[in-house]
């Protein structure tokens, strides 16, 4: 494996190793890490102070070893299936009803959530454009607003430093929307951090500051990481950070951590158990449904709906090649703009500074399209402007401009979508639009907690209700709804979820076939020349991420050419000091072993008879689970499932775990705690087979076997998602510990 230098991860600190299971450790003994720390701390410190900041290499065709799989499947072992028989039909009730309150409770609480965010946020804002409203109207007749743009720069400049700095310094994961590591959670790729009460707070308080600070951001994508945290944590039951254990264990509910952030998004952007294909044909059903019975009900009552006549129809088809031309615009520069930053701005303090400068920026940008613009319009009794700046127009008048740009972008998009006809000038819809897209490219990405979906509405429906005013004289309302939507869906490539979200927001069901065929049309656009956003920023860090599909082109490939080979295997009683050799060995690292019994000659490789995890290796030998222990009647009590609960989610290193050099000469039975039903595929299985049933499942490892049941591979996530389709057909991207 070639030598490559380390690239910045999500968390911004990969060099710092994980506790619990899987835990990547280094070499040697204590001193020699001790030594190696301080050199390199030395090492670090003379690079930034006396060099400057050396790059660091990109490479898109590694995949990274560091990320670790979820496991989803339950191990069926004597002791789980002895539990299981223990319980009665009432015990199942009861379990039922449990499952069904924790769903409730962690509903409640993600509301609350959101609720609180929504209410800080107000108030933060409203309080800081009040200020530099009166600033603005107090200068405007006696001169100095450039006191005004300094004092907008400086507020905004101050709540997104507090916000970067939190994210930066304090929990990296929470930086940006979330919504990518969320998405490879539900995906099966366990993300270090992502769940964590820490990273809940931060990512709370940060999208706070971000949004309060004037950044080109929304606060919907943090809403959905922010809600899968809030069940994660739940659904285990208990708080590192608090360090309390809430006796409160259901493991089922890994799913519900991405569905409390939304039910359609998360099936449709991570759900392993759902037919993509199947649900774009239902998707297509649906919009030629839809299509037909407006068509025939027109007819019927003679009275065509507001979308049947054809400046809409055309608009649609229009503005759904448009978006998905600005969406695959916008992804491709965000892309570079990553790239750019993983190379260059890796250290926190260059993150921070670098989101203070676009929040000055975005204030400055601001202030000038305000200052230059003309657009004046008439203060009404229904008038939706919450900060109408009067500026140099006439009395009974407020700039236009600002309604866009000196607002939440919440605000803003309500004011595109209901304010009446005429209280916008193209000019300036065409300046916002253009200025804004740049803006929200610019800063999806940053160091701060931030999402990208309020934003695109936003840009889509300023140039949606551009092309309403130059087409048509009807409402531009609507066009600048079916803008936003469309704009959306080139950059997320959202369908299913968007098209219920915007027609549950206008209340009208009438509003779907045209958003469906945008969304549909934007998508189609924007995949013939970029990924979807998400999909990117995923990409970007070397996740091993299993798509829906096994390549299309993967058909000639079997088990036997994408497992992993020679396996460690286990006997059914095998030497303790032999385990503690394998758990210790930092080269492999290995999370499951299958568990064989060896033939006599000990040559060949050994039959099948079950998989046997790490955490429980490590369970077992915390508990001095031998043979001779037993015989000899020292262990007081026989191990229950529940010592295994206990330990979950982080189990111990297994250097945490002493085992005396008389322990290590003893046997371990492993036949009652492995998984006797692994899931197993023969070596000729195709990989498209092999991809649906590792996918489909949820599993962790599947077991390669020969025709007499031997063991002679294994199949992980990183042997699947290592194959995909490049430019030049099907291409295997390398591993590496990146």
């Amino acid at each position: 494996m070639a030598n490559i230098a380390k690239k910045v991860s999500w968390s911004s600190r990969g060099d710092e190793p994980a506790q619990g299971e899987g835990t990547p450790l280094l070499n040697g003994t204590g001193a020699a890490r001790y030594s190696r720390q301080v050199t390199c701390l030395f090492t670090w410190y003379l690079e930034s102070v006396v060099s400057r900041p050396k790059e660091i290499p990109h490479n898109e065709k590694l995949l990274s070893l560091k990320y670790e799989s979820l496991d989803y499947d339950n191990s069926e072992n004597q002791l789980f299936l002895e539990e299981e028989r223990r319980m009665s039909q009432m015990g199942f009730k009861c379990l039922e009803m449990s499952r069904w309150l924790v769903c409730a409770l962690i509903g409640i609480l993600t509301g609350l959530i959101a609720c609180f965010i929504d209410i800080v946020v107000e108030n933060l804002a409203g309080l800081k454009y009040q200020v530099i409203q009166q600033n603005i109207e107090r200068f405007t007749e006696t001169g100095g607003l450039s006191i005004s743009l300094i004092l907008w720069v400086l507020l905004n400049s101050a709540f997104v430093m507090v916000g970067s700095v939190i994210v930066a310094f304090f929990e990296p994961i929470a930086a940006g929307s979330g919504i990518p590591q969320i998405k490879c959670y539900l995906n099966g790729v366990k993300i270090p951090r992502v769940v964590r009460l820490k990273t809940l707070v931060v990512k709370v308080c940060g999208v706070i500051c971000s949004v309060v600070g004037g950044l080109a951001v929304g606060k919907e994508g943090p809403m959905i990481h922010s809600g899968a945290v809030v069940a994660a944590g739940i659904s285990q039951g208990r708080s590192t950070s608090l360090k309390r254990d809430f006796k409160v264990i259901m493991q089922q509910f890994l799913k519900v951590s991405g569905l409390a952030g939304g039910v359609l998004f998360s099936l449709e952007e991570g759900a392993s158990f759902w037919n993509q294909m199947l649900t774009w044909r239902i998707f297509f059903a649906s919009m030629i449904s839809t299509f037909t019975l407006n068509f025939f009900m027109s007819i019927y009552h003679n009275k065509p709906g507001d979308f049947s006549n054809p400046g809409l129809i055309n608009f649609g088809r229009f503005d759904s090649d448009v978006s998905g031309l600005l969406g695959a615009l916008f992804n491709v520069l965000n892309y570079w703009l990553t790239i750019l930053r993983i190379r260059y701005i890796h250290r926190p303090c260059l993150q921070v500074m670098e989101a203070v400068l676009v929040a000055a920026v975005t204030a400055t940008v601001s202030f000038t399209m305000i200052y230059f613009s003309d657009d004046c319009q008439p203060l009404g009794e229904d008038q939706l402007e919450e900060y109408p700046l009067q500026l140099f127009c006439a009395d009974g008048e407020y700039n236009s401009m600002a309604t866009a740009v000196f607002n939440t972008p919440e605000r803003s998009v309500r004011s595109l979508f209901h304010s009446p006809a005429g209280s916008y000038n193209p000019v300036t819809l065409g300046i916002f639009t253009i200025t804004y897209f740049f803006l929200a490219c610019w800063t999806y990405g940053l160091t701060v907690s931030a999402g990208v979906f309020i934003p695109s509405l936003l840009i889509g429906a300023a140039w949606g209700r551009l092309f309403g005013i130059l087409l048509t004289l009807a409402d531009p309302g609507k066009y600048a709804l079916i803008g936003a939507a469309a704009q959306l869906g080139g950059i997320v490539r959202m369908t299913l979820s968007l098209t219920v979200i915007m027609v549950e927001a206008t209340g009208n069901v009438t509003y779907g076939l045209p958003i469906m065929l945008v969304l549909m049309t934007a998508k189609i656009v924007g995949d013939y020349f970029v990924e979807g956003l998400y999909d990117i920023h995923i990409k970007l860090q070397s996740v091993p991420f299993l798509h829906w599909d096994a390549p299309a082109t993967s058909h000639s490939l079997t088990a036997r050419e994408v497992m992993s080979s020679p396996v460690t295997c286990f006997n059914l009683v095998e030497k303790v000091g032999t385990i503690v050799d394998v758990l210790s060995n930092t080269s492999t690292n290995h999370n499951g072993f299958p568990v064989v019994s060896r033939l006599s000659d000990g040559c060949e490789p050994g039959k099948i008879c079950g998989l046997i995890l790490r955490s429980q290796l490590i369970v077992l030998l915390k508990h001095k689970v031998f043979v001779e222990r037993a015989r000899s009647r020292l262990n007081q009590r026989k191990l229950q499932l529940k010592d295994f609960r206990d330990a979950y989610p982080r189990f111990p290193p297994i250097q945490s775990i002493h085992v005396s050099q008389d322990e290590r000469e003893c046997m371990m039975d492993l036949t009652e705690f492995m998984n006797p039903t692994p899931y197993t595929v023969t070596q000729e299985t195709s990989l498209p087979r092999v991809f649906k049933l590792f996918r489909a499942l949820g599993l962790r490892h599947l077991i390669v076997v020969d025709s007499d049941n031997q063991v002679v591979g294994l199949v992980t996530r990183k042997d699947l998602a290592r194959y995909h389709l490049g430019k030049h057909g099907l291409e295997e991207l390398q591993l590496a510990q990146t």
